[in-house]
């Protein structure tokens, strides 16, 4: 597909079948994640795959699903930042915004819909599933197919 085309085909879904999405569309749309540029190639994003019915009531105590059957925690290691000398920047925010959006595109190449949100709890989730201090819950990437 013409990634133009591809980038106007692209819209915030919420709303979502039951259909749960194929092992290997989402290793596709994790390596889209895995290939996404980041500040000296620091690859800071720790991503928690969530598709188990108890686990999607877990994300769901920080922010809604929409009936999706899988959620991607897109965090951020923070244990070796990497931040500008000017004004004290660390550049993780952008690397995974750049990262969500690789793995958004990709879904969508796919026609699997997707949110990405960054207004929910994080430490509800980072109590929830034991995340580490050094580990950052940075944003919700919410796939599946649309309603």
């Amino acid at each position: 597909m013409d990634f133009l085309q591809l980038a106007k085909q692209r819209c915030t879904t919420r709303g979502f079948t039951e259909k749960r999405i194929a092992k290997d569309e989402l290793e596709r749309i994790l390596a889209a994640g895995r290939l996404a540029p980041t500040a000296c190639n620091q690859q800071p994003q720790r991503i928690i795959v969530v598709q188990k019915p108890d686990n999607i009531r877990k994300v769901q105590k920080a922010y809604q699903t929409f009936g999706s059957q899988c959620v991607l925690i897109v965090c951020q290691d923070k244990s070796n930042p990497l931040i500008r000398p000017f004004d004290n920047k660390c550049s993780g925010d952008l690397d995974i915004g750049i990262i969500c959006d690789h793995m958004m595109l990709a879904a969508r190449e796919l026609e699997i819909g997707s949110v990405m949100v960054g207004l929910f709890d994080p430490e509800i989730l980072r109590k929830e599933f034991d995340i580490p201090e050094f580990i950052e819950p940075t944003a919700l990437i919410i796939l599946g197919y649309p309603s």
